[in-house]
């Protein structure tokens, strides 16, 4: 049986709340140290179950990892075992793809199966598998296991069909040692690839454009060493700041990197939250008349997907009719309907559009988190909720935020952990 969340709403949240290191920069960052023999160092790294997966992965593999602090690691990748891999971990978590395009750098052969990750909706990897075999990789799929196998890694010109993320960084991964120039073009440009770029740069690899949506990368014979410090992750930063405007009191979210979520903040300005902005900080307080509006996923600089859940709690307490729509996912609702047991008015229009009708009173309720970014939405409500409310299965959200219960606590919210 999973740990339980239980939750008594209402309760004035006052104080600091520090963000973590970015889940979705940290597993690239940690694969990576994978493309060089030398040692990395990579700090700010969350202690979080996806990223405990990643790590365990390469220890499987006889990669040298050394925890040297609390979000510190050592990685030593002097020879890798890709015939050891652990495939149960593999198929635990979304990130593990990228082990394709490190390991095609690395080893001439292995065997992969396919990543795990949320249950948001068919999320096939055919755009990644079809990018590394136009630089010479070879994939076969036989018995739900991957068996890859190259020659050698040449640079092409590759047009992504969608602005994949994992796709961009598995092919980021496996052309910088690849002979040639490569040229991604229809590259996603999000605040991880430009993590990755840059860890990239300080191992010695020849790319630039990345923050845009054509990359290219001159490959080089070897890439050594570097120590990366691992970005702040924007979508806890999102998660905190909601938190704050829903609740009484006063909240200042610190280690955010604000240019991150330009449109996200835009979009909460525009619906009337109390901000307050820092270098590296933002002040929210309790934000009582808000408006409806219209989000939609969009690529990045546009608003993250992975914040669409989060702000349904706000959009619950708006005057008026909002309209939620992600394009891409066709579960990303699949949480409404624990939504609506706690009092919500939503309407799913299709599978990738929702109205939110507010504001509307919500009760404690028993209720059950599908993904991360799910789960942090139950618990925003749950925060914002008359009375008591359990969520059951919250090693999903353990697996995005790390102690979030913890840290919540330090602020006044009553929320404990029911093993």
């Amino acid at each position: 049986m999973s740990d339980k969340f239980i939750i008594n709403g209402g309760k004035p949240l006052e104080g600091e709340i520090e963000v973590r290191g970015s889940k979705n920069a940290a597993g690239p960052a940690l694969i990576a140290c994978l493309l060089t023999q030398e040692e990395c160092i990579v700090d700010n790294v969350p202690c979080i179950e996806d990223i405990l997966n990643i790590l365990d992965i390469m220890k499987s593999m006889g990669i040298k990892v050394e925890k040297t602090g609390e979000e510190t690691f050592k990685i030593k990748a002097e020879k890798v075992e890709a015939d050891k891999m652990d495939f149960e971990k593999i198929s635990k978590t979304r990130i593990s793809v990228l082990f394709l395009g490190a390991l095609l750098s690395r080893v001439k052969n292995f065997k992969m199966p396919p990543p795990g990750g949320d249950r948001i909706g068919l999320r096939p990897i055919s755009v990644q598998l079809n990018a590394l075999e136009k630089l010479g990789a070879k994939i076969e799929k036989r018995d739900n296991v991957y068996e890859v196998s190259r020659e050698k890694l040449t640079g092409k010109e590759i047009v992504l069909e969608e602005f994949s993320v994992t796709a961009t960084e598995a092919i980021m991964l496996a052309a910088v040692l690849a002979e040639g120039k490569t040229v991604i073009k229809g590259a996603a440009a999000e605040p991880q690839i430009q993590d990755l770029g840059q860890m990239l740069l300080k191992m010695g690899a020849k790319i630039e454009g990345f923050g845009t949506h054509v990359i290219k990368i001159e490959g080089v014979e070897k890439l050594h060493g570097c120590t990366h410090s691992v970005i702040p992750d924007p979508i806890e930063a999102g998660t905190f700041i909601i938190i704050g405007a829903l609740t009484p009191g006063k909240v200042k979210v610190t280690g955010v990197n604000l240019s991150h979520l330009d449109l996200f903040l835009a979009k909460l300005e525009e619906m009337g939250v109390n901000i307050e902005k820092g270098e590296d900080y933002v002040s929210v307080s309790h934000s009582p008349n808000l408006n409806s509006v219209k989000v939609q996923a969009l690529p990045y600089p546009g608003f993250p997907t992975d914040l669409l859940p989060i702000i349904i709690p706000l959009l619950i307490m708006a005057q008026g009719k909002s309209l939620v729509h992600d394009p891409l996912y066709e579960n990303r609702f699949n949480y409404i309907q624990e939504l609506k047991k706690m009092g919500a008015d939503i309407e799913m229009v299709d599978p990738h559009r929702t109205f939110v009708f507010g504001p509307t009173k919500l009760s404690g309720a028993n209720i059950d988190s599908w993904d991360i970014r799910a789960g942090a939405c139950l618990v925003i409500a749950a925060l914002l909720a008359e009375g008591k409310t359990t969520i059951e299965n919250v090693f999903q959200i353990d697996r995005g935020y790390e102690k979030i219960e913890e840290r919540l606590q330090k602020i006044g919210a009553d929320i404990k952990r029911i093993k």
